[in-house]
């Protein structure tokens, strides 16, 4: 989750449909997101094989951090795909068992692609896996909420709004036609659809998802996963719930720390993995504690945010400009509560973002295809309006 953590833009216009929210910059991008194949462990050997397959190339690839040890990791997992097609590892092509096998490598592959910033390849290995005929239900939808999040960081709202609908379609298609969907799937979709509307501001719509309830829907959290508790509590941010959305962010943060477990329904894809998702929890309560007022945890989730980003993605990340900006807004509501000064130190977050954001001269024309164009344009605000306020004092 910087997935929840690549502050969108279109934050904004959700502000605009909302006008008492007071939304987390870091949003579904951001985000991560598990799969279910079928509500239970991988128990095939295919899928045993695939699952143990998966983990040795995500782990080879991130403990390195280098071009030959992602390419590597790749390879590893292109040559199962290619031995599952041959029958290897029990496989018989075209069953559920190898196309849920097959559907886990892809989902692998997507998220090393990811990492790798190659965010075209990464989605087309997930719509490989909706060509699979027999993939369990469980395992598209995992690969249509690492869509969903791959097009929100990149800026395509109306494609995210589109695949969530489709996965809210295909969720509904499957229960009339008597297909078992677990219930950790089934708040999954509802997730990707409530955020997805909040963050092309329909706040109406999120709320009907719900059924109106004030506590969208979120009685019970046993069986959730970090991703969907912490797309529900940005949603409860926005819409002025501050108390379940903190109690959410929370839940979030202990779910991705204590819950361990070989099941297929919390394997992970690009933008959705736990570490991102994690990222973005601690990133936004911060935020939410900033806004109440509460500075010093506020400083202290920003922080433990801030050292996750730079452990996972390394210390030059565009994502660690995005929370540098976090922090930095931080400091100037810090200053205005307490009628303080932090111009130096915000001017300092401020520069250092942008520079990590890679933020382009200013053109029209190029700011207008730039990713993360929403965070650089509120750093770049943010720092005109310091110089403004040190040219009249």
């Amino acid at each position: 989750m910087l997935g929840r953590l690549a502050a969108r833009g279109s934050t904004a216009k959700a502000l605009l449909r909302c006008p008492k929210s007071v939304p987390p910059l870091l949003t579904a991008s951001a985000a991560v997101r598990f799969f279910s194949t079928g509500g239970g462990d991988a128990s095939s050997p295919p899928e045993r094989l695939a699952l143990e397959m998966t983990q040795y190339a995500l782990g080879l690839a991130r403990s390195q951090k280098s071009g030959d040890s992602y390419s590597h990791a790749m390879l590893v997992l292109e040559q199962g795909m290619s031995n599952l097609r041959e029958g290897g590892g029990g496989a018989v092509e075209g069953t559920s068992s190898s196309d849920n096998a097959m559907g886990m490598i892809l989902l692998a592959l997507s998220t090393l692609l990811y990492e790798r910033g190659q965010l075209q390849d990464a989605n087309e290995k997930l719509e490989m896996v909706h060509q699979l005929g027999r993939a369990s239900i469980d395992l598209i939808v995992a690969a249509c909420e690492g869509r969903v999040g791959l097009n929100l960081e990149t800026g395509q709202d109306a494609n995210s709004l589109l695949l969530a609908d489709n996965c809210s379609h295909l969720l509904r298609a499957s229960e009339e036609g008597g297909v078992p969907v677990s219930e950790v799937t089934k708040f999954r979709a509802k997730s990707i659809k409530g955020l997805v509307d909040l963050i092309n501001g329909d706040c109406m719509s999120v709320e009907s998802v719900y059924g109106g309830s004030k506590e969208c829907g979120m009685g019970r959290t046993e069986n959730q996963l970090g991703t969907s508790l912490l797309s529900q509590g940005e949603i409860s941010h926005c819409i002025g719930n501050f108390s379940l959305s903190k109690e959410l962010y929370e839940k979030a943060l202990l779910t991705l720390e204590t819950k361990k477990t070989s099941s297929m329904s919390y394997l992970a894809s690009t933008n959705m993995v736990p570490e991102e998702v994690t990222i973005g929890a601690a990133c936004a309560l911060g935020q939410l504690l900033s806004h109440s007022g509460n500075f010093a945890e506020a400083e202290e989730q920003l922080t433990k945010a801030l050292v996750k980003a730079e452990e996972h993605f390394g210390s030059t990340h565009p994502k660690v400009g995005v929370i540098l900006t976090c922090i930095a807004i931080m400091y100037k509501r810090k200053a205005q509560v307490e009628a303080s000064s932090s111009i130096i130190i915000q001017e300092g977050l401020y520069r250092k973002a942008t520079d990590l954001l890679k933020a382009p001269d200013l053109n029209e024309k190029v700011v207008a295809l730039l990713d993360r164009r929403d965070i650089i344009a509120l750093a770049r605000g943010s720092l005109a309006i310091l110089f403004t306020l040190l040219y009249w004092f």
